[in-house]
């Protein structure tokens, strides 16, 4: 698997974890279920970090320019934005 194939599949991850956190948020705050939330917003946080540094690697190798770096960097921080940057930027490298 290139690293470009795994860049692919820890951004759908970091979207599906984007998604069950929010779903987490519901049940800590409308039920009082904290722990969900804990366990998935470690799992997210840790898939947020890995898709940082993934970014940083192809940017810093000079594979990816700073404008695609950047707008991929911004979709992290926009719901199901890691969805459309897969399908964007990273299916077509």
């Amino acid at each position: 698997m290139t690293r470009l194939q795994q860049f692919q599949k820890i951004a759908i991850a970091e979207g599906f974890s984007w998604i069950g956190l929010l779903i987490t948020m519901v049940l800590k705050y409308q039920f009082e279920l904290n722990w969900p939330n804990k366990i998935v917003g470690w799992i997210h946080g840790v898939l947020f970090i890995a898709y940082c540094v993934y970014l940083a690697l192809f940017f810093f190798t000079k594979q990816f320019s700073f404008g695609k770096s950047l707008v991929l960097f911004i979709a992290s921080f926009i719901p199901f934005g890691t969805f459309w940057a897969e399908r964007k930027y990273l299916r077509n490298e």
